[in-house]
């Protein structure tokens, strides 16, 4: 006899328990949980379509899906939007298979033109991914030492001097910390020719997020100015390191090292885990010169799109670039205009 699955459309924002129900499934991550979900919802006015298979009160099998409406993009499913990696749940090749199904159908009588898979999947290895990045992760179960003896030795003398030039630490959990974060993170998008997310958007992950110590935010500072700080997520024993910023008037500080090191440590004290980097674009040679600084084991992310009109995976990538030199030169004001238009958009 055939079993058919039954497969629910859950909105985690509204369902009870389910960051608890997440963590019964060992492969799940902080970018499924509610408050992510919350984020992206009131940031951006996404629906959030959580394709969810359950047995017995726990997660089985998850594909989170958000809906994005955009007349400059098109009708679309995204997992996730502004995610750096979120590959599907599943315990076996028939219920990843039925998920994709059950999201094909939805999306034809949803008018998506397409839908994106941003996790490199084991039951897509045989499709065509649309991009390809590298992803960084370490294993703080080592410990504090080890860890440390595995960095780039111009990691460790980077750290100890900004030591010696008395650079201090913070960890956060304030609305104040995530503005002076915010106000960094303006000028370091503009330095590496890129608009900078909308302020709404940082203030709902202080809301959903950081205000709630599912998050923290680290700051540096050199004589009572804030000049480096980074933004990392939490979840069960898992640690992502989201966002980071600094001063350039203050790199030769080492401050951005600093930090790192310091949340490290404090991951570490308590109890964390697993500590990933996030992802990065192979063209990006400076910030993958950074986090290989950090001993972590690199792995490859591949994306996958689904055009609903050919019915494949096609490898079309319309993803933003690295870098874009008309953004390197604009205002700071009109930067972040650009940003608040277009980021909905682009999901």
């Amino acid at each position: 006899m055939v079993v058919e699955l039954k497969i629910e459309i859950v909105n985690p924002t509204y369902y009870k328990d389910w960051d608890d129900l997440l963590l019964t499934n060992d492969q799940s991550t902080f970018f499924q949980t509610s408050a992510w979900a919350r984020v992206l919802a009131d940031s951006y006015s996404y629906k959030p379509l959580y394709f969810t298979i359950f047995d017995n009160r726990k997660i089985s099998a998850l594909i989170p899906i958000m809906q994005i409406n955009s007349f400059l993009t098109g009708k679309r499913g995204v997992s996730l939007p502004f995610t750096d990696e979120c590959p599907s749940i599943a315990s076996n090749a028939k219920q990843h298979e039925a998920l994709i199904e059950t999201i094909i159908q939805y999306g034809k009588s949803a008018g998506w033109t397409h839908f994106e898979l941003r996790g490199g999947n084991d039951y897509l290895a045989d499709e065509t991914p649309a991009a390809t990045f590298y992803t960084h992760h370490i294993n703080l179960i080592e410990g504090e030492s080890k860890i440390f003896s595995a960095f780039r030795n111009s990691n460790k003398r980077n750290i100890r001097r900004a030591g010696k030039k008395n650079v201090t630490v913070e960890l956060c959990h304030s609305s104040d910390a995530l503005k002076e974060f915010y106000r960094m993170n303006v000028a370091t998008r503009r330095r590496h020719g890129l608009p900078p997310q909308p302020y709404n958007f940082f203030k709902k992950i202080y809301d959903h997020i950081v205000s709630k110590k599912k998050g923290i935010v680290v700051l540096a500072k050199f004589q009572e100015k804030i000049v480096a700080g980074a933004i990392y997520l939490l979840f069960g024993d898992n640690v992502i390191y989201k966002y980071g910023a600094s001063d350039t008037n203050y790199l030769k500080m080492r401050p951005n090292n600093f930090v790192m090191w310091q949340a490290i440590k404090w991951c570490i004290g308590n109890g964390f885990q697993r500590f990933s980097l996030g992802r990065t674009e192979p063209d990006h040679d400076g910030l993958l010169q950074f986090k290989r600084g950090w001993g972590a084991k690199e792995d490859i992310v591949k994306y996958y799109k689904y055009d609903l009109t050919s019915h494949s995976f096609v490898a079309e990538n319309q993803a933003m670039k690295s870098s874009y030199k008309c953004f390197k030169i604009m205002p700071l004001a009109i930067l972040r205009l650009t940003g608040n238009l277009l980021y909905r958009h682009v999901g």
